[in-house]
């Protein structure tokens, strides 16, 4: 049996698609036939969870009980892959409770697969994130998300203090997220379905749906580019799953 493998998305600044990312990830393991549960911390009311009902349980990542349910089940799950979709300003507490829990040490010592999905905004504080990030990535793959949904200009003032942040972490890797069209991004979100199932023109139940082929071929193509970047990070491999679906054939 593989290992667990736990991926976490966030960021300490709100409002630059964090979700969309989780969204893409999880959408991304299902085309490659990959067992995967998630769990979204915007308590009470989730976003993540409106997309993806099926495999996602609200929790609130600040208190032990909840803690309990997401790191105790780890290895009694049938999903191999966690990912928790941290809310607006709670990346750096939540790998502080990591720290304390023990399972960062867990992930150091091989126990466990980490992965973080730091999704950047385009300012200074984002730049500071990673300084506080960088405090909690022993044993962990980091991944510093440039995410253009938002239609966002990265650090174009200044690349070398972004590089100079950027090379604080030993072995981040960027992943860069395109923009997505506003129409089509728009009646995803009206849809409330993954990426997947709008491009598969279906509902949450499967059933038949009417979206747009023109906003449909949208989506399509960005998921694609989204995820030649997760090809190219070797993410199936990451998480202990070598053997590949064929992706783009679940797009169609």
């Amino acid at each position: 049996m593989a290992k667990p493998a736990v991926i976490v998305v966030g960021a300490d600044k709100g409002g630059v698609g964090k979700t969309t990312v989780s969204r893409a990830v999880l959408d991304y393991f299902s085309a490659n036939s990959i067992p995967t549960r998630a769990f979204d911390t915007e308590t009470p009311r989730g976003t993540l969870k409106r997309f993806h009902p099926d495999i996602t349980e609200i929790v609130d990542m600040t208190t032990a009980s909840d803690q309990m349910k997401i790191f105790d089940t780890l290895n009694s799950a049938s999903a191999s892959v966690t990912v928790i979709d941290v809310r607006a300003g709670l990346l750096s507490p939540a790998l502080a409770s990591l720290r304390d829990i023990g399972f960062l040490d867990a992930a150091r010592s091989g126990q466990i697969t980490f992965a973080v999905f730091h999704i950047l905004g385009p300012s200074i504080a984002s730049l500071d994130e990673i300084a506080e990030t960088a405090n909690f990535m022993a044993g962990a793959k980091y991944f510093l998300v440039k995410n253009f949904i938002n239609n966002t200009s990265f650090f174009e003032w200044d690349q070398a203090t972004y590089n100079s942040y950027f090379h604080r972490i030993k072995d981040a890797t960027e992943i860069t997220i395109p923009k997505l069209n506003e129409l089509a991004y728009e009646q995803v979100e009206v849809a409330s379905v993954p990426f997947l199932k709008f491009v598969a023109n279906k509902g949450h139940q499967d059933q038949a749906a009417n979206y747009s082929f023109v906003l449909r071929g949208y989506v399509r193509h960005w998921l694609s580019n989204v995820w030649g970047e997760f090809d190219r990070i070797k993410l199936t491999d990451i998480v202990g799953s070598p053997e590949k679906a064929s992706a783009r054939k679940s797009q169609e």
